[in-house]
């Protein structure tokens, strides 16, 4: 006898939602629900397979038998299946046994689930993702501060190894002890955001989190749905936004996820030259498929909505919009116009972007990680872009780089990879990542990238930040950078915050905590970052000296910082063309001894009406080795000299 009640939560108009792919809110009507039947409380389950034979709900309420709670297909041929099993409760153990056209039967994890297990059954739970938030503050005025005319300062970090338990180091943390550590950390250090590589529920821990099985769960690795809420609470109650990374472009072959989840290809492409990713042996969603855009981007809402993220970074958006994506010729098929585009990824990511707009207005960011130079990436759809937010700006991180990986007496060769970037970079809205890709797989740390020996190592790596904070564009820093952690990063273990020991780590890190400060209180670095006013070459062609100088501008006239940065070891006296009528102070040095540097002051020799570099005026600068220097425009000789406040 069925044990199954008919019952459902879809409307026809839902229904006819779903099928056109522009249901967004798919997570309020498929998985499991508590609901109420007659007086009786129960749970409501559904799920969308459109080619089983029979779906039956199987768990620990009876004993995994897959004959005995069997759901009903709806009259609609929408291919889904539903029903109210009555006493069941939070907490209950379930998945879907699915009887597929050839007689097989498939043992699936909800796709809808909010919580799973986490062991090799990874059966789902009957979960809520209620919880009483008190973030109101922030989420009033949030839009201020994930505007494109905010600073945003980001701190990316994988949970499972940014800090680990001292007395069991192979233990993760509740996302509630991370709270108690992130925050005040965060906070401290003047990150405008946290970026938390994917929260969302995966089997594999080498993959990082990016091969999902469960899109709608927070990962049961570091606790409840309620317990990763609570963090993101805490995060926002002091001023700190959250962006997750979302992976909408590929997932895992796992039997009890998404790959032939009734027996066909139904979330992923059958074709293996679109469906199958031969890099990550992975598989790729079917964007043209209706139902599969209304999953995804009610996904994505899921996450904006009930967990309150700021914004997405969106994952491997290069690999979605080319078909020929890491395949040699005959492994991919052009597109109807004969090019390599995906047209269908590049619709979803158009659709994505517009709904989650529509429905957040300028609240929320959307980032791709994009690295080739498709065109209109953040540009609005109804001007033909793809609608982001923002982009990566991969093109200057590898150039950067590659820059400070050489030796000074080489870097006039390769003088134009730090001009080139200003080329481009009011092309699209960019963000500049250093990100836990280029700390991988060999590729060795950041400081381990830098030339010569510690001293000259550490003094590199200062400038380089120095040269990214002032550069236009977001910022993106990724966890253990900002104390130049050595050993690549291990996702298996903690950070080594022993570093910190030592006043090489603790002078890095405390040159970013200032870094961060100033982006955040010198409205020239941000207020302009997105557009050509903000920025201006002053000196870019003294490949011999290896010097550049370049202004960061404000919207008031009188808003303006000199950036000089001399990537040589030697201590020179340099002139610069300033206009007339101004005078400048030195507001950061990043070879002061505050960042262990060699302490060599950045001084001010003189001002004089000389022209100079087409300027009327010029100054005279004393400048550190291997060093980034910050001057402050002053309105008269009377302004009184300003430096960072630094907390004791």
């Amino acid at each position: 006898m069925n044990s199954v009640k008919t019952y459902t939560l879809f409307t026809d108009h839902d229904v006819y939602l779903f099928k056109e792919g522009r249901h967004y809110k798919l997570y309020g009507k498929f998985g499991a629900h508590s609901v109420e039947k007659d007086g009786v409380k129960g749970v409501y389950f559904s799920v969308w397979a459109p080619y089983a034979k029979k779906v039956s709900v199987i768990g620990n309420f009876n004993n995994w038998n897959h004959k005995d709670h069997i759901l009903f297909p709806r009259w609609d041929g929408s291919g889904i299946w539903e029903g109210f099993i009555a006493g069941l409760t939070w907490g209950t153990l379930y998945k879907y046994a699915i009887e597929t056209a050839r007689g097989e039967i498939l043992e699936k994890s909800d796709p809808y689930a909010l919580s799973w297990e986490q062991n090799l059954q990874a059966a789902s739970l009957v979960s809520t993702t209620w919880y009483e938030w008190s973030d109101e503050d922030w989420m009033e005025k949030r839009w201020k501060n994930n505007s494109l005319e905010a600073p945003i300062s980001v701190y990316e970090l994988h949970l499972g190894s940014w800090v680990r338990q001292g007395e069991a180091p192979d233990q993760y943390l509740n996302y509630r002890d991370i709270a108690k550590k992130l925050v005040p950390y965060a906070k401290e250090m003047g990150f405008t955001h946290v970026e938390f590589m994917p929260v969302m529920e995966y089997p594999y821990d080498p993959s990082w989190g990016y091969q999902i099985t469960g899109f709608f769960a927070a990962t049961s690795r570091f606790g409840s749905p309620q317990d990763l809420m609570f963090l993101i609470d805490e995060l926002h109650k002091n001023n700190i936004g959250v962006i997750l990374d979302w992976v909408p472009s590929h997932f895992p072959g796992d039997a009890n996820g998404l790959h032939r989840f009734d027996g066909s290809y139904l979330y992923e492409h059958e074709d293996p030259r679109k469906g199958f990713h031969p890099d990550w042996k992975s598989y790729i969603f079917n964007y043209g498929r209706n139902e599969v855009k209304s999953f995804l981007i009610s996904n994505a809402m899921f996450w904006l909505e009930r967990y309150h993220a700021d914004g997405l970074r969106v994952d491997a958006v290069t690999s979605m919009l080319h078909l020929d994506y890491s395949r040699n010729e005959g492994e991919w098929e052009p597109n109807i116009e004969g090019g390599n585009v995906n047209l269908e990824a590049k619709a979803f990511l158009q659709e994505f972007n517009t709904a989650v707009y529509k429905e957040f207005g300028d609240s929320i960011m959307t980032i791709a990680e994009e690295s080739s130079d498709f065109p209109l990436l953040t540009k609005p759809v109804h001007e033909g872009g793809v609608g982001f937010g923002m982009k990566w700006m991969m093109g200057w991180m590898h150039d950067t780089l590659d820059y400070f990986k050489e030796a000074p007496e080489n870097r006039k060769y390769h003088h134009h990879k730090i001009t080139f970037a200003s080329v481009y970079m009011y092309n699209e809205n960019y963000m500049m990542p250093l990100s836990h890709d280029e700390v991988v797989h060999g590729k060795a740390s950041l400081i381990y990238k830098m030339p010569g020996d510690e001293w000259q190592k550490f003094a590199n790596l200062r400038a380089l930040y120095v040269y990214m904070y002032t550069h236009p564009g977001a910022k993106l820093l990724f966890m253990g950078d900002e104390f130049a952690q050595t050993g690549e990063w291990n996702f298996t273990r903690s950070l080594d915050w022993h570093l910190l020991e030592y006043p090489v780590h603790k002078g890095m890190q405390t040159l970013v905590k200032d870094l961060n400060h100033l982006y955040r209180d010198e409205t020239a670095l941000y207020e302009n970052q997105f557009n050509k006013n903000g920025f201006e070459w002053v000196e870019a062609d003294d490949l011999e000296n290896s010097v550049y100088v370049y202004l960061r501008k404000g919207k008031r006239r009188d808003d303006v910082l000199m950036v000089v940065l001399n990537l040589t070891p030697q201590v020179l006296e340099y002139t610069i063309g300033v206009d007339a009528g101004t005078h400048w102070e030195v507001v950061l040095n990043s070879d002061d001894h505050r960042y262990s540097g060699s302490g060599t002051e950045a001084e001010i020799l003189n001002e004089k009406y000389e022209e100079w570099m087409r300027h009327p005026k010029s100054i005279a600068l004393k400048l550190p080795p291997l060093a980034g220097i910050v001057l402050r425009q002053k309105k008269d000789k009377k302004y009184k000299l300003h430096r960072i406040k630094h907390k004791k």
